[in-house]
């Protein structure tokens, strides 16, 4: 099953060293990993999106709360949530056919082309990690992707509910 953690904690060197540790002693993989300060320098926000079994992650959950460095951590997934990836992909834009198909593809999906060169067009999207894989997949059907890059998962529940301290 996949989980999405969101983990705020005190803004110090080794906190996050601290929390991927736990995990890796779990044999616990880490599908992304985003990390920022908060609207307070002096906290964090982790974002972890991974994908496993819900006895182990209760333990990391336990552990995790347990560090001195942690303010609050809360499982996504469990409640309705709203998460966001951003993909920024170089593609091959060579003739004008190709040119404006990725055009095209990337207007469908809601994506700007931010960078335009003689031969490759730079594209930045964001939306779900499905949203992000089928665009990459009729991307590839139309023309070369030369180099991808992808954020990972950031995610926050709506409604009242928030992370503060």
């Amino acid at each position: 099953m996949r989980h999405i953690l969101a983990i705020l904690l005190e803004n110090e060197a080794g906190a996050l060293s601290r929390i991927v540790g736990l995990f890796s002693q779990r044999a616990f993989n880490i599908e992304s990993l985003t990390v920022a300060p908060t609207d307070d320098n002096s906290l964090s926000r982790i974002t972890i999106a991974t994908i496993g079994d819900d006895k182990v992650l209760e333990q990391i959950v336990k552990q995790v709360n347990k560090l001195v460095d942690v303010i609050k951590i809360s499982e996504l997934t469990d409640r309705k949530h709203v998460e966001r990836e951003l993909l920024l992909v170089k593609v091959a834009a060579m003739g004008d056919k190709t040119r404006t198909e990725v055009k095209r593809i990337t207007d469908i999906f809601r994506g700007s082309i931010v960078d335009i060169g003689k031969q490759i067009y730079t594209i930045e999207l964001t939306g779900s990690s499905e949203k992000l894989n089928a665009f990459i997949e009729t991307l590839s059907n139309e023309t070369e992707i030369i180099e991808s890059v992808r954020s990972g998962c950031v995610g926050i529940a709506r409604g009242e509910k928030a992370m503060r301290v």
